[in-house]
């Protein structure tokens, strides 16, 4: 698989949707975590990322503006142990509770589908990293229409055991703005993850569609301690 630009992937795609990158640092030492939103709604543009214990939760930025929280409002990020699951809706939920009762990641999802939004019917994308003790591992899903027919749901699963320094891999819900929106296709994208946090946020919310981009997560752990930082950008200030 040729390694993508994730400058370009995202400079050339107005509405990617909603995107999950996990990787490792071009070092070797850091597991790397990236969560963005984006919206065309003026429901789905009124929100920000908030920190919620270890994790964080989208917010609406103006109480009064909000109008359906079901698909909008929950936790993409939440800590469970030395596991950092990533989502694009309430299904981060659903992997903790299943993970903390002995579930796999991919277990975990079998009671959930695609999010019923028709005509779009938008895949739930999720990603779960582990990191103990110098080891790490990630996997990622995604959970999607059968070509736009809600009738059937098609699961995938890939896993990253001992992913290589410098590389990541790139999710999103949608290929690109339509009407419906056309959902993601084939294996996540590889793409390049480097040392620096500071960068690789500026270089993310930098190359996101300036009209359509809402808030940004970006983590780095450290892979020997769990330590970790974190960074979040809004929009709405």
């Amino acid at each position: 698989m040729n390694m993508l630009s994730i400058e370009q992937e995202l400079k050339n795609n107005a509405y990617p949707g909603r995107g999950i990158v996990l990787g490792k640092s071009a070092d070797g030492t850091k597991a790397v975590a990236a969560y963005f939103i984006m919206g065309r709604s003026e429901n789905s543009r009124n929100r920000v990322f908030v920190e919620e214990g270890e994790g964080i939760r989208t917010q609406a930025f103006d109480p009064s503006k909000l109008t359906d929280p079901s698909l909008i409002i929950y936790a993409p990020i939440r800590v469970l142990g030395n596991k950092t699951i990533v989502t694009n809706g309430d299904q981060t939920d659903t992997i903790y509770e299943g993970m903390d009762n002995q579930l796999t990641f991919e277990q975990s999802l079998r009671s959930r589908e695609f999010e019923p939004d028709a005509p779009n019917y938008t895949p739930r994308i999720s990603g779960v990293m582990h990191v103990e003790k110098g080891v790490y591992n990630y996997a990622m899903s995604i959970l999607k229409s059968n070509n736009g027919n809600p009738d059937s749901c098609r699961r995938y699963t890939f896993s990253y055991k001992n992913p290589a320094a410098g590389e990541g891999h790139f999710i999103h819900t949608y290929m690109h703005d339509g009407n419906p929106l056309p959902s993601f296709e084939g294996e996540p994208k590889l793409v390049s993850i480097p040392d620096d946090i500071e960068s690789f946020t500026d270089l993310l919310w930098n190359s996101l569609n300036e009209e359509n981009k809402v808030s940004l997560f970006v983590r780095y752990i450290d892979i020997e301690t769990g330590a970790y930082e974190t960074k979040i950008v809004n929009k709405n200030k």
